[in-house]
């Protein structure tokens, strides 16, 4: 399969999953379960997301670095309640205190 086939797939389905969000009938839409179930999906994907960033190397590999620590100081603040800019921060300069140990 070539790349523009590839492309051309991938804009198709794209373009009829938006479809398929406008013709489901509303009453569908409007039950507490699906609220809450939209609700949660953005939290798992970023979950996700910052999961594979942090804790993945070159080839998928599993790898424990400066990054992991990072997320991990990151977590403790936001337990704690800290601000969101003191989170993002702390996590900036502890990966940046690690790597700069050598530790990358």
């Amino acid at each position: 399969m070539s790349m523009w086939t590839a492309l051309i797939v991938a804009a198709a389905i794209a373009f009829a999953l938006k479809l398929a969000g406008h013709l489901i009938p509303a009453h569908l839409l409007d039950g507490p379960r699906v609220r809450r179930l939209t609700g949660a999906l953005p939290i798992a994907l970023l979950a996700a997301l910052v999961a594979t960033q942090a804790l993945t190397g070159p080839g998928g590999t599993f790898v424990l670095d400066a990054r992991a620590a990072a997320v991990g100081v990151a977590v403790v603040a936001l337990v704690l309640r800290a601000p969101f800019i003191v989170v993002v921060v702390l996590g900036a300069a502890t990966a940046a205190v690690l790597r700069a140990m050598g530790w990358s």
